[in-house]
């Protein structure tokens, strides 16, 4: 049974790892993730290409991981290209302590300004303020204290920051493709489920914190 169309959490992405014997959270490569979408739409297989990377294995164990892990990206962009601007970083729940949830969203913020920052001047100067100014923003985040108490007003903080990384990211991807909701051809669909097939052939056997 394909997960493709189900709705992925940070606990579902994370136990793949864990199946691959990797400790890793996947918020750092949502973080890249929502980034490289928003520049250069990373295809299906150059996703589980650049995950398998990062799991140092060549491919996902079984059909069931790689659909994961193809889901995530699908899930992602679908989020991004929408018009309800239902997107939500793919981090830690209110079952993870806050301090975990912190450090969660620093690791996104990482991973999503690792891509940006590789983008040349001319890109750069071509975007507009608020998305300069969200990315400033988001500098600031990538190096926030984690070291942090379960209380209402850190959770409240917690919220605002994510928001910016939320927003941060959907600024992003509506400027790189203004007025093309839904960007993704049909035909990366059909790659996506070949890029899942082709693995289980392979694999059978800002406020602050106080």
């Amino acid at each position: 049974m394909s997960i493709i169309n189900d709705q992925l959490d940070f606990s579902t992405v994370a136990n793949v790892f864990l199946v691959h014997g990797s400790l890793q959270s996947p918020a750092f490569l949502d973080g890249r993730l929502c980034a490289e979408l928003g520049l250069h739409d990373v295809s299906a297989e150059g996703w589980l290409e650049e995950v398998c990377l990062a799991l140092n294995v060549e491919q996902p164990e079984s059909r069931e991981d790689a659909d994961v892990l193809l889901g995530w990206r699908r899930q992602t962009l679908d989020a991004l290209s929408a018009a309800e601007l239902n997107f939500e970083p793919l981090l830690p729940d209110e079952l993870f302590a806050l301090s975990e949830r912190a450090q969660g969203l620093k690791e996104w913020t990482q991973g999503f300004l690792e891509v940006v920052n590789e983008v040349d001047g001319e890109t750069y100067e071509g975007w507009s303020s608020p998305l300069k100014e969200a990315l400033e923003d988001l500098g600031q985040l990538s190096a926030i204290d984690v070291d942090i108490a379960d209380d209402p007003e850190n959770e409240n903080d917690l919220f605002a920051l994510t928001e910016h990384a939320r927003m941060a990211a959907m600024l992003l991807y509506t400027e790189q493709h203004p007025g093309a909701p839904q960007v993704e051809q049909p035909e990366d669909e059909q790659a996506e489920t070949e890029a899942g097939k082709a693995a289980a052939n392979d694999g059978e056997t800002p406020p602050s914190l106080h």
